[in-house]
């Protein structure tokens, strides 16, 4: 197979697999789905999700949560792990958000990058999920797999998100990188398969023998 034989070929099946997946990180709004975010940095999905109902119920607008002392916002998500860090985060961006932005969130990456504690993924997560914009954000499952499948080199994950943008449509990106996290963590997991063992993985390279060495994100 060509590389883009490849792509069509895991955008067919991702899409039989999971033709509509669900967003993973628990929330209700633009704010609560940036917070969910950008507490998920070196974090699990399960773990944030088991936290912020707890801060949510303290505050769940940047209004109230401004009002809330960073030390307070810590005890409650140090379970996520960097806990000083995003917290400070947390606070000092709910006061830009009133202070520059009328209270919302921005539909603008640019915008969103400059907040504290929000990266490119981060901001590329809450455009395509909050605001409908294509966008690709590039997580360690997607980095992987890429590789795996020969539709990037792993240099970079800027690289593997300007190769993922090349090979597939873009009104199938907002879908496709929740479809390739959540194969990656069913069938392509990083201990799991090695590039031979799981369905994608076999389809695509049949006669691959060797593991993958992938590099990491």
């Amino acid at each position: 197979m060509t590389k883009t034989e490849r792509a069509a070929h895991v955008l067919a099946r991702l899409t039989k697999l999971y033709p509509e997946p669900p967003i993973p990180l628990d929330h209700t709004d633009a704010y609560t789905l940036l917070i969910a975010v950008l507490l998920s940095a070196q974090c699990t999905d399960v773990r944030v999700n088991l936290t912020t109902p707890k801060l949510f119920a303290l505050a769940r607008t940047p209004e109230k949560m401004m009002e809330v002392p960073v030390e307070e916002i810590q005890a409650i998500i140090r379970p996520c792990g960097l806990s000083p860090q995003k917290a400070k985060a947390i606070s000092t961006l709910s006061r830009i958000l009133i202070e520059k932005h009328g209270g919302n969130v921005p539909a603008d990456l640019e915008q969103l990058e400059e907040l504290p504690g929000v990266g490119h993924k981060t901001a590329q997560v809450v455009m395509a999920q909050s605001f409908g914009v294509p966008s690709f954000p590039v997580d360690t499952h997607i980095h992987r797999l890429a590789q795996r499948w020969k539709l990037s080199d792993g240099k970079s994950v800027t690289q593997t998100e300007r190769d993922l943008k090349r090979l597939f449509p873009k009104e199938t990106w907002n879908k496709l990188h929740l479809q390739i996290i959540y194969y990656g963590r069913e069938y392509c997991t990083a201990r799991g398969c090695d590039g031979t063992v799981c369905p994608i993985c076999r389809e695509l390279f049949p006669e691959r023998v060797r593991a993958v060495k992938t590099k990491k994100a």
